[in-house]
């Protein structure tokens, strides 16, 4: 592609307003980073989607991991960006500070040899993520049950990216979608001709330099304009029409599909993934949860999360809600639109 050409496409474009959602917070760190919205006409906008599973992840799983943390005999391991986000009763990071027994993980497999060392400890694993995340803990538990090890638990918080993009795409919440890249490797590109032709929408997948991303909306761009309903890989290295087979099939193997509530968007049929029957053994809970949340007051975050505003739109971004003091968890993960567009600014 010509991308001199396509930039100054899209630089001078005067056609109908366009909304353009990168799904993934990947993609919106690496937007900001190359300076993509400045290339743009006016009348194309990029809005963030829900492709950040700390940011979708509901305030009542904050909620049973404190909890958790707080009983005796439990350690409950959790990425970083885990550890700040808010829930009704505190963060992790709080109830740590009070006593509670919360440790930072850097990988799932790291709870292998502590519980092994500890069996008197159940170690509780938050396990939040899309498909890209599911293998591993899927990984953890072949482990486990290969060397016996009895002391490990799940707290699921796992879903699946394209039940969150129909959802998106039922409520005409954008033209198009430029399609997780991470997730794309284990789902494939295939994977989007399904909705790409219920909605008459276009599904490009793309890497993320800014040559690539540009390259992208371009072709999401021409595609509004002509041919809709289109799916592109414009990330072959990476992706493939079939996606990743072995791992999809550890994922089935241990986990089966679920309602899953997401932040911002409510339940969503056979959205999550939950352990199957014969596991259930390392089952610490999470899946379960389907409640409606009251966000804190003033918190947007589930706006931001399904392109209906900005984060800068937000009334207590930069103010009531910073990384130090967030709101929600969109101001805290590592992928999140209000964390990107703060340390953008600032």
């Amino acid at each position: 592609m010509d991308i001199a050409g396509a930039t100054a496409f899209l630089k001078s474009y005067d056609g109908p307003r366009l909304s353009i959602m990168e799904v993934c917070g990947t993609h919106t760190a690496a937007i900001f980073k190359t300076g993509v919205r400045s290339l743009l006409s006016p009348k194309i906008r990029l809005v963030s989607g829900p492709g950040c599973p700390v940011c979708v992840t509901p305030a009542a799983y904050i909620d049973r991991c404190v909890a958790l943390a707080g009983t005796e005999g439990r350690v409950v391991m959790s990425f970083g960006d885990m550890l700040k986000v808010p829930g009704a009763r505190g963060s992790l990071s709080d109830a740590r500070s009070e006593g509670a027994r919360v440790e930072m993980m850097y990988a799932p497999f790291e709870a292998l040899a502590r519980a092994k060392r500890d069996p008197d400890t159940i170690y509780a694993l938050a396990a939040v993520g899309f498909e890209t995340t599911a293998p591993a803990f899927a990984l953890v538990l072949e482990e486990a049950v290969a060397q016996g090890i009895e002391n490990i638990r799940l707290v699921t918080a796992l879903k699946s990216a394209l039940p969150a993009l129909e959802w998106v795409s039922e409520r005409g919440g954008a033209d198009g979608f430029l399609c997780p890249g991470h997730v794309s490797v284990i789902t494939g590109a295939r994977a989007y001709a399904r909705l790409a032709a219920r909605y008459d929408r276009p599904f490009v997948i793309a890497g993320f330099e800014g040559e690539q991303i540009m390259a992208a909306i371009h072709v999401i761009v021409c595609a509004l304009l002509g041919e809709r309903g289109v799916v592109r890989n414009l990330y072959p290295s990476a992706v493939s029409e079939e996606g990743n087979g072995k791992a999809r099939a550890l994922i089935a193997k241990y986990f089966e599909p679920c309602p899953a509530f997401w932040r911002g968007l409510g339940l969503i049929p056979d959205s999550g993934f939950r352990l199957r029957k014969e596991y259930a053994r390392f089952d610490g809970g999470g899946a379960e949860i389907d409640d409606d949340e009251i966000l804190p007051a003033g918190c947007r975050c589930g706006d931001v999360i399904t392109g209906r505003i900005d984060p800068s739109e937000c009334p207590a971004f930069s103010g009531a809600c910073r990384p130090e003091a967030p709101l929600g968890p969109c101001m805290v993960s590592a992928e999140g639109a209000c964390g990107i567009w703060y340390r953008s600014a600032t």
